[in-house]
């Protein structure tokens, strides 16, 4: 039996495994000053950084609940292992070969339980991988590939493989690598059967699944073959030591280089689907393994896009327009975390379409224009009930504003909560303070608390100045131009003055916007103590005036010192985003008045509807062109 690992060997796969790559590889990072980095710790929910880590001195911590230690002690927390597993999981990893004690490289039966799962994994996948490529028995494999617009090559790229229909050969394969009989059941490949050892998937398509730092854990298998016992079309590997499938997301070690990236996540139903988004150039969708979408996978995506740093960070789900669709989108705003609902959007197939399909028949483009057309999960949500409803009559407005009013109140979030309630009073054509009163009406036989209690003036009061949530994401840019205009009022100049006070959403954020133009504008504010204490003068209220002082200290998420393109980007996102609620309510205005009985009325709103959007656009073209 081997003996410990050498010392030597230990400290060169610490000096090779830079901390920042390791914990990157799970965690999202950004630059915290002074040499460190900062994102959501993942030892427990959190939606504020409070996971920091720092490359030079080769440590990680929480101050959130304490975890810490070095690289080592990061893989054995986040991957259960021993000390033993984590060493040889980084060491494969660098490039290391470890020597024991008693010398030499360590024999199989000494190596950490996980990495001999894993590697039982990674052997069975390229035996299945060249039974898809080269055996006549895989000839339905391929044609269901290419039916569905793979290619072999793309199919390779995803490690696709065929499990022969003989009861033992994948067995057989891995005893002959050494792989025990124990091991390969632990591993869900293989399971006790009456004439011995059988293979698990039998004349199935296969799908390596693979963990968030790329190791094979499990594997997908489609039906091909109309005698298999086995009727699901679809089965998984069963729960392993190493194979969690709430925990999971197919695609994702391919997927979250650009997750990291774009800053979005696509939810997609199945394996055919992933391919398809990643062919179609959405390389940012992954799907769950043969469960629904649920509080772990929001914590592996949290961890990756949800840093308090991203002001653009989504997740998109994929829901057919049908009655199946529309139920699993109430589905999913049911029960998400409305931390994270808030940035979660969904986009719909009208013809009952998952992407797959989508791209045989339309084409590659059709598939980014899905994507594209995403919706705000509360938005769909809502709309749902409202579309279930006769709008064109004043019964049918009715009903579906007391079919709504429900989902509306369950909004947690107050601004975002009254901001829905007005976008219900645009969608059905109705006065606000019918729409809120009734929102009132439904909060109170609730008992929620979370609806506004009186119409549209108390909910407004219940706002109130109240200080905004830092870590709202609806409200980061708002805060961040906030930010500037204290700390560097010389790079925003004009365009921040001639705000508007209604293009703030959170009334504080209004009212320090107030308080900056009657101190004189940032195009007379010079930065520093006076400046600060000039806009405090001019804050009437003591919410505001200690916002303000807030604002003044919270650092800038500027990689670098924010510059006048920075400052002038932030400025247009908040244009852009108030002019696109103007548009809302203005469509909501349009589609209830006939161009028939009131022509002049609709074609008058219709021309306004029509400047604004151009106006939009050129916004977002300044934006993508660097203004």
């Amino acid at each position: 039996m081997a003996g410990r690992i050498k010392d030597e060997d230990i400290a060169l796969v610490r000096e090779r495994s830079a901390i920042a790559d390791v914990v990157g590889a799970q965690v999202g990072l950004r630059n915290a000053g002074g040499g460190s980095l900062k994102g959501l710790c993942p030892f427990h929910d959190e939606k504020t950084p409070s996971f920091n880590v720092n490359p030079t001195r080769g440590y990680f911590h929480c101050f959130g609940c304490g975890e810490g230690g070095d690289v080592i002690d990061f893989v054995m927390k986040t991957d259960h292992l021993s000390f033993a597993d984590a060493i040889e999981r980084l060491a494969s990893r660098a490039g290391v070969t470890l020597r024991y004690e008693e010398g030499g490289s360590a024999p199989r039966q000494s190596q950490g339980n996980r990495t001999r799962l894993v590697e039982a994994h990674h052997a069975a996948a390229e035996f299945y991988a060249e039974q898809l490529h080269s055996s006549p028995e895989a000839a339905p494999a391929r044609a269901f590939l290419d039916q569905r617009g793979f290619d072999l090559e793309l199919a390779a790229t995803f490690g696709c493989g065929f499990a022969p229909r003989t009861w033992d050969a994948m067995v057989k394969q891995l005893r002959a690598r050494r792989f025990t009989d124990e091991e390969m059941v632990n591993a869900g490949l293989a399971r006790q059967g009456p004439r011995g050892l059988l293979d698990r998937f039998l004349g199935r398509l296969l799908w390596p699944i693979h963990d968030v730092t790329g190791d094979i854990v499990g594997f997908g298998a489609r039906r091909l073959f109309d005698d298999d016992k086995i009727e699901a079309k679809y089965v998984n590997t069963p729960e392993t030591p190493i194979y969690k499938k709430s925990q999971l997301l197919y695609g994702l070690e391919k997927a979250k280089k650009e997750v990291k990236r774009r800053g979005q996540a696509v939810i997609v139903e199945g394996y055919t689907d992933v391919m398809a988004c990643h062919a179609a150039g959405v390389p940012t969708a992954v799907a769950t393994c043969g469960t629904a979408f649920g509080v772990e996978h929001v914590k592996v995506l949290r961890r990756l896009l949800m840093d308090a740093s991203e002001f653009r960070g989504e997740v998109i789900f994929t829901f057919d327009g049908d009655e199946a669709g529309q139920k699993a989108a109430r589905k999913a705003y049911d029960e998400q975390d409305q931390g994270f609902t808030t940035q979660t959007f969904v986009a719909v197939e009208p013809n009952g379409l998952d992407p797959c399909d989508l791209r045989l028949q339309s084409g590659d483009e059709a598939v980014r224009d899905l994507i594209a057309r995403r919706v705000p999960l509360f938005e769909f949500a809502i709309r749902g009930v409202v579309d279930r409803h006769d709008t064109e009559s004043a019964e049918g407005r009715v009903a579906a504003l007391h079919a709504a009013a429900p989902a509306v109140i369950r909004i947690r979030d107050r601004a975002l909560q009254h901001e829905y309630g007005r976008r219900l009073a645009g969608w059905l054509g109705m006065d606000t303070e019918t729409v809120f009163g009734v929102l009132a009406q439904a909060a109170r036989r609730s008992g929620s608390g979370a609806g506004n209690s009186g119409g549209e003036t108390a909910a407004k009061r219940n706002a109130g100045l109240a200080r905004p949530d830092p870590r709202d994401p609806a409200l980061m840019v708002e805060r961040e131009v906030l930010k500037l205009a204290l700390q560097f009022p010389q790079i925003l100049g004009p365009h921040f003055d001639a705000l508007e006070p209604d293009a703030f959403r959170a009334p504080a954020h209004a009212a320090v916007h107030v308080a900056l133009v009657a101190a004189g504008g940032t195009v007379t504010g010079g930065a520093g103590e006076e400046w600060v204490g000039r806009v405090r003068e001019h804050a009437g209220d003591e919410v505001v005036r200690a916002l303000v002082a807030e604002l003044a200290v919270d650092p800038a998420h500027s990689p670098e010192e924010p510059d006048r393109r920075y400052a002038t980007e932030q400025v247009a996102a908040i244009q852009v985003a108030a002019i696109s609620r103007e548009i809302e309510a203005l469509s909501g205005r349009l589609q209830r008045i006939n161009p028939v009985e009131r022509p002049e009325e609709h074609t008058k709103l219709f021309g306004e509807l029509v400047a604004l959007e151009q106006f939009r656009h050129g916004l977002r073209e300044r934006l993508i062109q660097g203004l």
